[in-house]
């Protein structure tokens, strides 16, 4: 069952989930690497619906559902704000995207977990990393 923390749109208050998180990650023995794939899968995910999602705005908040067991780390990041269409993302790896700043969060999403996956119409991001 996932549990359920809800943060004002700011990015210290944020971190709340992250710690309960990776304390979770720690407890279920996930070794270094897991650990440090979550974290940085987690800080994209928020980092987004901040910026992104609520751009920035105080009076929103962000939703973050998690479950941590011996088998997998599930996450869901939600936020207030209009949407998105991931494959609109431009692929920050093709030449002529190399500067610009869009695009790299989710990229390194999708390099560290199992699934990432949109919904909500761009509002929500679900990554899973199974244990391995």
């Amino acid at each position: 069952m996932l549990k359920e923390i809800v943060v004002p749109n700011d990015l210290s208050a944020a971190k709340q989930p992250e710690q309960e998180i990776l304390a979770e990650v720690k407890t279920c023995g996930y070794c270094e690497n897991s650990a440090f794939a979550v974290k940085l899968a987690l800080e994209e995910a928020i980092t987004n619906a901040y910026r992104h999602g609520n751009k920035a705005d105080p009076s929103k908040t962000i939703r973050v559902c998690y479950e941590v067991t011996e088998e997998k780390v599930e996450i869901e990041i939600h936020d207030e704000g209009p949407g998105f269409v991931p494959e609109a993302v431009p692929d920050p790896t093709l030449p002529e995207n190399i500067d610009r700043p869009h695009g790299r969060g989710i990229m390194l999403m999708r390099a560290y977990l199992d699934v990432v996956e949109f919904g909500s119409g761009g509002k929500c991001v679900r990554l899973v990393m199974h244990r391995k």
